[in-house]
């Protein structure tokens, strides 16, 4: 009797804890998932901060060699070239259309961009001292900074434009932190790219050796998909700048304004950076215009407004059809951040940095069920 009652006893005991141990197991995994994703976090962010600089200058190298590697394969594609005679096809007529455009045009533009600057720093002496002779104006400049030509302190006494140039060209010559300038720094980036270009099957083999051998299937999955992002990035962002471009300068020259050659170009070069970028390039313009009479700074306004808005609504969904949609918000967002994190640098890359991190998490991320969605 004894003994039936004290195995009976014990099979309840038994069964509870045969059914805890599952729930215990499961919830230590959670808490060492958490935790490796917390150390990997961490990690990570350091490495950034350290690194920040010499990161951004191997992703331009990346960005550069996906361009040379896309041009190529285009030409392999339709000529049937083998890839060697591709690539240098397409080196040497970059470099042919380098020279042909400093040859032909490089005095005009330098001139140019001579006189933009000249005329922005008279116009901007002119809107500062019109500020100040207005109460409207002073309490305005009292809350920019000095770098804006405003009264705050730190940014030393020098004029707002030219303070605000030395400071973008101080943050380009600084991407390395070291003596090679920003010159020796888009050597580097050429350099580097080119090199990737020419075999990028080698590196990228070399970094899926540091991979444990049941991820690589999956990494090689995401090398690819972060190339293709890139190539399509890079080619719907060319043709948009290449149209923001022309309108710009057609626009400017039809109102009247001067440079209008120049301004154009540096429109569409500051549309790299998708909406910051149009407000850069829009401000010179504007300047400009101030000088002209209330009218034209009105047309100019409503110019770039026109550009942008068709820009926006017209011809980048037409390219994100064919190449990477970005929500324009998650855009914005991340220009502040990586240019909080990485400074000028990561203001310009933010772009490119987060469609690939986009694709990167839609290829490691599953899709949600339609009953799932909001």
């Amino acid at each position: 009797m004894h003994s039936d009652n004290t195995s009976s006893s014990a099979i309840p005991l038994a069964g509870g804890t045969s059914e805890n141990k599952p729930e215990s197991a499961d919830w230590l995994q959670s808490i060492s998932r958490i935790l490796r994703m917390t150390f990997s976090g961490a990690i990570i962010a350091l490495v950034v901060w350290l690194m920040g600089d010499v990161l951004m200058v191997v992703f331009a190298s990346v960005l550069c060699a996906v361009v040379l590697h896309g041009l190529s394969k285009i030409l392999v594609r339709h000529l049937r070239l083998p890839y060697g005679w591709a690539l240098s096809a397409v080196i040497c007529g970059l470099i042919a259309s380098a020279v042909f455009l400093v040859w032909n045009s490089g005095p005009a533009m330098i001139s140019e961009a001579l006189r933009l600057q000249d005329a922005l720093r008279q116009q901007e002496t002119a809107l500062r001292n019109t500020l100040q002779s207005t109460p409207t104006g002073q309490m305005i400049l009292n809350y920019l900074p000095a770098s804006l030509g405003g009264h705050q302190a730190g940014g030393g006494d020098t004029s707002s434009l030219a303070s605000l140039g030395s400071r973008i060209a101080g943050s380009m010559t600084g991407i390395l932190g070291s003596a090679f300038g920003a010159i020796g720094t888009l050597l580097v980036v050429l350099i580097a790219g080119l090199y990737f270009a020419m075999s990028p099957a080698v590196y990228a083999n070399g970094f899926l050796r540091l991979v444990p051998v049941s991820k690589r299937p999956k990494v090689r999955d995401l090398l690819l998909r972060a190339g293709q992002t890139l190539w399509a990035w890079v080619a719907g962002q060319s043709l948009d700048m290449l149209v923001v471009g022309t309108l710009s300068g057609l626009g400017l020259w039809f109102i009247g304004v001067p440079l209008a050659l120049a301004l154009g170009v540096l429109a569409g070069l500051c549309n790299f950076i998708p909406y910051i970028g149009a407000i850069m390039g829009a401000v010179p313009a504007l300047l400009l215009a101030l000088s002209l009479g209330t009218r034209e700074t009105i047309m100019v306004a409503v110019l770039y407004s026109v550009i942008q808005f068709l820009e926006g609504n017209v011809l980048a969904p037409v390219i994100q059809r064919h190449a990477v949609q970005m929500p324009p918000a998650l855009t914005v967002l991340s220009q502040t951040l990586f240019g909080a994190i990485l400074g000028f640098p990561g203001l310009i890359f933010a772009s490119p940095l987060t469609a690939v991190l986009m694709a990167t998490l839609d290829e490691l991320t599953p899709k949600l069920d339609e009953k799932d969605q909001v």
